[in-house]
């Protein structure tokens, strides 16, 4: 069932148990307001929002099965790390457990302009002075859900910090969907990690928070 998650200490695992020190989300299911978020010392307000699949996945040219999605564990590492309110993207309707039948559905959804339902979408963004937006790289883009997001919600204001977790392609075209989808926005650095390292990368994590305005 989709719910606006927070994470506060030891993320959930999959393969592999996460490490690291918590900096204080709010908690599970809970519907604390945007004001909650505000930092000491005049640090932004930070949203962190993301879309992460579980099930077979695509690991080193092979397939590999998941119980956390690779976003999802990156978004653990990222909010063990930074004081944040995190919402998970969720849809009405989970896609596939099997790898190419996600493949196939995010091609047909591209190809006609899909966007896919949320099961507990946001209604806005105030309180927030910056959103880290985190997702795959599906099909060098962001998936199609995380236009169903954005583009219900005013980012006028915002800076967007573009997080992925992928194959081989980086940010692919990911900002540039933001930049349409967010008008407004102003686009913050980004992080991409490949999905079969991410959960090695602590330190890349915490060189992009210190480089990104983000603490």
């Amino acid at each position: 069932m989709s719910r606006r998650v927070a994470m506060r200490g030891a993320v959930v695992v999959a393969a592999t148990a996460l490490a690291g020190a918590t900096a204080g989300c709010s908690g599970p299911s809970e519907s604390a307001p945007a004001t909650s978020t505000v930092r000491p010392g005049g640090q932004p307000r930070v949203l962190l929002a993301y879309f992460s699949r579980p099930g077979e996945n695509y690991s080193y040219g092979g397939r590999t099965v998941l119980d956390v999605g690779n976003t999802e564990v990156l978004a653990g590492m990222i909010s063990q790390r930074l004081r944040c309110t995190v919402h998970r993207i969720e849809p009405s309707t989970p896609y596939p457990f099997d790898y190419e039948e996600t493949v196939e559905q995010n091609r047909r959804e591209q190809q006609d302009g899909v966007r896919p339902a949320l099961s507990d979408p946001l209604t806005s963004l105030d309180g927030y002075d910056a959103v880290i937006l985190a997702s795959p790289v599906w099909n060098s883009s962001a998936p199609m859900i995380m236009r169903t997001f954005t583009e219900a919600l005013d980012f006028t204001g915002k800076t967007i910090h573009p997080v992925t977790t992928h194959a081989v392609s980086g940010l692919s075209g990911v900002p540039a969907v933001y930049r349409q989808s967010c008008p407004g926005a102003e686009m913050g650095d980004g992080l991409a990690v490949q999905g079969e390292e991410v959960r090695d990368s602590a330190p890349a994590v915490e060189r992009w928070l210190r480089t990104s305005g983000l603490q």
